[in-house]
């Protein structure tokens, strides 16, 4: 049986090592994944967005995410789907990245 939750764990300690060149903070932290699930067969997918669509490395941070979650032992398939609706703001940030940043 697949440990659903272990592997998210495992995708959400992963996302924490991918970082908007442009921000010091990991981008789970800054609010821009908005979906992880692990199905029954181990598959992943993630909904993730940028800061904005201009952002200087829109094509290649998405790649780099899904290919450091394909890492994650015991993963199938790893399926990112890069959205823009809704649009990424300030709010989705953690407490955590508000503070390392100074809005708190």
């Amino acid at each position: 049986m697949i440990d659903k939750e272990n592997l998210e764990k495992q995708i959400v300690t992963v996302l924490k090592t991918c970082f908007d060149p442009e921000i010091p903070v990991d981008i789970y932290e800054l609010g821009l994944i908005y979906e992880i699930k692990v199905d029954d067969e181990a598959n992943a997918y993630l909904k993730m967005t940028l800061t904005s669509p201009a952002c200087p490395v829109a094509g290649s941070l998405p790649g780099e995410v899904e290919e450091k979650v394909k890492t994650v032992k015991g993963l199938n398939q790893v399926v990112l789907d890069l959205v823009w609706d809704p649009p990424w703001h300030q709010d989705l940030m953690s407490e955590e990245a508000k503070l390392q940043l100074g809005f708190l």
